[in-house]
């Protein structure tokens, strides 16, 4: 299976692309970009009222924002959360507490340049620190509390393939089936980096494409850009 997650300029942004995708998508909220938890539950709850499906996010990765996310997340209950690696299994614990068993939480792991190694030191105190482990220490470590979905954050489009391998195997061998690419990706990159994904265990593929096919001039996504996406994934994406 594969997802998209982008993001919306509006709520007439997001129901294009939703319609586009005919659902098969994730819309990115991202709580740095509000001013107040409310703010951002708000649209949270617009979104969903549609049936558009939510990923509630940080913000350019912001470790920061860790918190903010529970918060929202707890009040929306959303299909989907991007959470920092220390704070991914307080999460999910958290949206059981709240009856949101269904929420799909990921944590965010970075590539450290060298294949079969990972730095899983993402939080807002803990990334002033370069702490990395094997890809399956990584893996196992959140096997062990339940946390079922990695974000490999930054791949810079399809720069380190070797790592993105690499990490998906250990998820696969330790039960962690989705894998969420992300940094980078365009249209170009797309493919393959979904085909790395699927070819090393992934059952579920979520690829955040984010900016790059954003207009820099009115901030909406460009839905020629969201078709084409689609024209790039492999076949077992309809």
């Amino acid at each position: 299976m594969i997802r998209l997650n982008v993001l919306a300029k509006n709520f007439e942004n997001a129901k294009q692309i939703n319609d586009i995708t005919e659902g098969n998508v994730l819309i990115g909220v991202m709580v740095k970009d509000f001013t107040t938890d409310e703010e951002a539950v708000e649209i949270v709850n617009t979104y969903q009222e549609a049936g558009i499906a939510v990923s509630v996010g940080l913000g350019n990765g912001d470790a920061s924002q860790w918190e903010r996310v529970i918060r929202v997340s707890v009040e929306t209950r959303p299909a989907h959360v991007n959470q920092v690696f220390p704070a991914a299994g307080y999460t999910l614990g958290a949206l059981k507490q709240a009856n949101s068993p269904h929420t799909l939480v990921n944590a965010l792991i970075r590539p450290s340049g060298e294949a079969g190694k990972v730095i899983i030191s993402t939080g807002a105190k803990s990334e002033k620190d370069y702490g990395v482990v094997t890809t399956d220490v990584a893996a196992a470590m959140l096997a062990d509390i339940g946390v079922p979905s990695i974000k490999f954050f930054p791949i810079k489009g399809n720069y380190c393939l070797d790592e993105v391998a690499a990490m998906v195997q250990s998820g696969a061998k330790y039960g962690l089936d989705v894998f969420e690419p992300t940094g980078g990706i365009d249209t170009n990159t797309i493919g393959d980096v979904v085909e790395v994904c699927l070819q090393n265990g992934a059952k579920e593929v979520i690829p955040h494409v984010y900016t790059s096919i954003v207009d820099p001039v009115t901030g909406h996504t460009k839905l020629e850009d969201v078709k084409e996406l689609l024209r790039k994934l492999p076949s077992v994406t309809i």
